[in-house]
């Protein structure tokens, strides 16, 4: 339907519409959703999309020598001394919106918006310079006409300071560091990798990089900068065991040796050093071990300390003949030779010699000699009760008396009396072998009813051992 300007009015919905339309548009730019091209931004105030001034707010823009010069929409990077003349960039000019951003003014029209993207009406501001310049700032004339980019790093026409480097770019170029450098106040200073923990354990800086390294015991990985335990003992330099433990490893001997000190050789233990009681005799040394050894006439125990006796007249290990006796005692034995009486005695019986009555020459002389063997063991703890002494007839109204007669000049026993008819050979001293010692024990009979006194002998022989067991 067409209408004219005074005769026709706009429907109700259409009126709807217009009023939507109105109400998106400010929404819309309420919430910022105005978008503006690269290198500008939307200023609400003005509802327009302005310049960004990057060499004013991007700090470093250009690095070295190099001055920012910003453009429309961008900037430039160029050498400060290429100018004749100080050169002032100039904001850009950008197209004003219409008042009414949404159809027309009339009555009859449907509003509709349109968002009006930002135009760059204003042409670039590019520094003067003293001569013509048929390329733009970093491009070359060719050949053919055309602007080619200048390679200043190729060139040598850059500005970047000694501890740079150039890295071309389209139309200019970029002063930047090496790896393991930064820039810090326009100089590219060594990164000390080593105050980050870049290394696992050790590390050594160098300018531009640094070395990793382990610690005793470990080794480096593939990635060169974390470490690995060293099995030592897989190439054990153990003469013994060996123990791998985190950076290390600990050598250990056998029972018998320890550890020398260059910590992986075992030295013997000489065990017979430390002590003489680990064996009752002599101690052997042997490598890791040792061994107790007996005096001839001893056997070593069960116990591999002990020694004890061999009795060499039940083993017949001996060289007495069939008319004399074998008598054994610690460490040894003897042959005692047949009983022979001295005269006036004669023989009994059961090593035993009597002087009759009937004969004078016994008038002075003991009745009877009772012949006794025993052994002792040399250096015996003392007092020691040894042998004992009895009567073995008791008379009426008579007594006893017990004393040595002969035989102990050292004063080694004496006789203590423990009844009225015995008494005990007591072992005062220490006595030392081998020794042998004959002691006449003599036991006195006093009846003094029928006026009698008389006496008998028991004559001991003791064979004192050589060795203390």
């Amino acid at each position: 339907m067409f209408c004219g300007k005074s005769s026709c009015k706009p429907s109700s919905s259409a009126r709807m519409l217009a009023a939507l339309l109105f109400i998106l548009f400010h929404i819309q730019l309420a919430h910022g959703q105005q978008t503006c091209s690269e290198g500008f931004m939307f200023e609400r105030r003005s509802r327009q999309c302005i310049d960004v001034d990057e060499c004013r707010t991007m700090p470093d823009a250009c690095r070295g020598d190099m001055r920012c010069v910003n453009q429309n929409g961008g900037y430039l990077c160029l050498p400060r001394g290429l100018y004749s003349r100080p050169f002032s960039p100039e904001r850009p000019q950008v197209q004003q919106l219409p008042e009414t951003a949404y159809g027309g003014t009339s009555e009859g029209q449907t509003n509709s918006f349109q968002p009006v993207p930002p135009e760059r009406t204003a042409e670039p501001s590019y520094p003067q310079v003293s001569y013509p310049v048929p390329c733009i700032l970093g491009y070359t004339l060719a050949d053919d006409g055309t602007c080619t980019d200048v390679d200043e790093c190729e060139t040598n026409s850059h500005h970047c300071n000694p501890t740079q480097v150039c890295i071309n770019t389209a139309g200019g170029y970029t002063c930047s560091c090496t790896e393991g450098f930064w820039l810090i106040g326009g100089q590219c200073q060594d990164i000390d990798e080593c105050r980050y923990g870049y290394c696992e354990q050790l590390c050594a800086n160098v300018p531009g990089s640094y070395s990793c390294s382990c610690s005793p015991g470990f080794t480096l990985n593939t990635d060169n900068r974390s470490c690995q335990d060293v099995n030592e003992c897989e190439d054990s330099p153990c003469s013994h065991a060996c123990y791998n433990n985190l950076g290390s490893f600990m050598c250990n001997c056998d029972p018998g040796f320890e550890l020398a000190r260059d910590g992986t050789s075992c030295n013997d233990v000489d065990e017979c050093r430390f002590s003489d009681s680990l064996c009752q005799h002599q101690c052997v040394n042997a490598p890791g071990s040792f061994t107790c050894v007996c005096p001839p006439g001893y056997y070593v125990l069960d116990d591999d300390r002990s020694c004890e006796d061999i009795n060499e007249c039940d083993t017949g290990n001996n060289t007495c003949t069939t008319e004399r006796v074998c008598f054994n005692f610690q460490g040894g034995y003897t042959c005692l030779a047949p009983l022979q009486c001295p005269p006036p005695y004669v023989e009994v019986g059961d090593n035993q010699c009597m002087c009759t009555n009937g004969n004078p020459a016994c008038r002075d002389q003991p009745f009877t000699i009772l012949y006794r063997h025993m052994d002792l063991l040399s250096g015996r703890s003392v007092p020691a009760d040894i042998f004992q002494m009895q009567a073995t007839t008791r008379y009426p109204g008579a007594f006893y008396i017990f004393q040595i007669k002969s035989g102990n000049e050292g004063q080694e026993f004496y006789m203590r009396q423990t009844s009225n008819m015995s008494a005990t050979l007591v072992l005062s001293r220490p006595i030392k072998g081998p020794r042998e010692v004959v002691l006449d024990l003599e036991m006195v009979t006093v009846n003094n009813v029928i006026n009698f006194r008389g006496s008998s002998i028991i004559r001991l022989t003791v064979y004192v051992s050589e060795h203390p067991f």
